[in-house]
């Protein structure tokens, strides 16, 4: 089993290798005349980046100093999301540059020259005799008086004299050559035009979307409103309305400030009940205690609840569900409370099964009267089967984050079974939150992060 682990994360490391092997060609090598200064640049970059990445994870899952993992986390974890979307424009860029060099050899060929005249056979030019001969005697005078010439005659001995100006065989060699010359110093020089128009696109591209999604992230979730009609749900409840937030991920790179941004969007909302769906940090008590203070501050007439995710089981969670008692917001782990018009029951997360701390449905559910609506809070998507099969009427949950960066949607369907949004199985609805923070990257496409308000509506109002 360790032989199977360690090959895994060698080709994981190979690949990883491979791609920015392949970007620093296409980013660097290609958009360089040679050795110098731009590509030792380049080739830090390229080098710098990943090692960043491996450090800040190496620095967070290993319980490094919190300054430390502060300052590795931001360049670490956003290297992750700008070589995700430099590869995915590089890709395209494949495909765009055979007709970038198209249009470029198109534009840069030289005019077609004129096609030269025709030249016939000409006419013997009659040259007059010298002086010297017609003065020889006055009997030859009339034979050498015009002697016909015929074309190129004496053009060797007229080399460097005045002629008839016409270029010799020579000379014709001398142009052709080059033309030829320029045309093929014209064919690197139109490659590397290529590569720098392609390169500069792709670059621009991938880090225009890295930083529009970043900025999404840290300016705060979006509030989302959704009704969702319970048959069970007694007209006494109806507009009863729950702010689900799942997936504020505090550790550091989301710190207090960001918190604060949360708890005053969840406020903004006046909602009758706060769900707190797992997630809610990336790091210790000792290290996030203060990141997680504006939590006092939510307000709700029915109060807050939480349940754990699968982070709260890698940063200590029986400290954090103290500590979340400590702020005014009643862990539910396993249990169920009566409110006006329904039941509220919470589970643990699946990952607590490997601390002994497995969700338990029939603890929570098990005794109920299933004549009352029910609203269950858990953590995963893919608890929902255990939710139908106790007649829950509503399960809020979280987890997925949408995707975060897509094309990471589609990678998250194939583990949950809704990815965002509402969803019906059986006689349970599922809604999915993408979550108010980020994991890893602080950036989000595709994906926005958003706080839902969950109205219930009962069919009998």
């Amino acid at each position: 089993m360790a032989f199977v682990f360690v090959l895994i994360i060698l080709l994981v490391l190979a690949l990883f290798g491979a791609v920015h092997w392949y970007m620093w060609r296409r980013l660097v090598r290609d958009t360089t005349t040679g050795p110098g200064t731009a590509r030792r640049v380049g080739a830090a970059v390229f080098i710098a980046g990943p090692l960043l990445f491996v450090a800040a994870m190496t620095a967070e899952r290993g319980g490094a100093p919190f300054w430390l993992q502060q300052v590795l986390g931001w360049p670490g974890f956003l290297w992750l999301a700008i070589v995700l979307y430099l590869l995915l424009a590089l890709l395209v860029g494949e495909v765009v540059r055979p007709l970038v060099r198209r249009v470029v050899e198109r534009r840069s060929a030289p005019e077609a020259p004129a096609a030269p005249e025709a030249v016939g056979e000409r006419e013997p030019v009659a040259v007059a005799a010298p002086d010297a001969v017609v003065g020889a005697g006055a009997g030859q005078a009339g034979a050498g008086a015009m002697e016909p010439v015929s074309e190129g005659e004496g053009e060797g001995e007229g080399e460097g004299a005045e002629g008839d100006g016409t270029p010799d065989d020579g000379s014709d060699a001398t142009v052709t050559s080059a033309a030829t010359s320029g045309a093929a110093a014209s064919g690197p020089s139109r490659r590397l035009f290529v590569s720098r128009v392609v390169g500069g696109a792709a670059a621009a591209a991938a880090l225009g979307t890295v930083g529009y999604g970043t900025y999404g992230v840290l300016r705060g979730p979006k509030v989302k409103r959704v009704t969702v009609p319970l048959a069970k749900l007694p007209r006494s409840a109806h507009g009863f309305r729950i702010a689900v937030v799942s997936d504020i991920h505090l550790g550091p790179v989301l710190g207090p400030g960001f918190c604060q941004r949360v708890v005053d969007t969840i406020n903004s909302t006046q909602p009758d009940l706060i769900a707190v769906v797992g997630d809610l940090v990336d790091g210790s008590v000792k290290d996030l205690g203060p990141a997680a203070a504006p939590l006092a501050q939510l307000k709700a007439r029915h109060g807050s609840y939480f349940v754990t995710g699968n982070h709260e089981y890698f940063s200590g969670v029986e400290q954090w569900v103290e500590h979340v008692r400590e702020l005014g917001i009643t862990p539910m782990q396993n249990v169920r409370t009566e409110l006006p018009g329904f039941d509220l029951a919470g589970v643990n997360d699946v990952t607590g099964e490997d601390e002994g701390q497995a969700p338990d449905y029939e603890k929570a559910l098990g005794d109920r009267d299933r004549a009352r609506a029910c609203v269950l809070l858990a953590h995963q998507p893919v608890q929902i089967h255990d939710a139908v099969d106790h007649g829950v009427d509503l399960q809020l949950s979280g987890h997925s984050h949408g995707g975060q960066l897509w094309p990471g949607n589609f990678v998250a369907a194939l583990a949950n079974p809704t990815v965002a949004g509402l969803e019906r199985y059986g006689d349970t609805q599922l809604y999915v939150s993408r979550g108010a923070g980020a994991w890893g990257p602080p950036t989000r496409v595709g994906a926005p992060s958003d706080i839902t308000v969950v109205e219930l509506a009962s069919r009998q109002a």
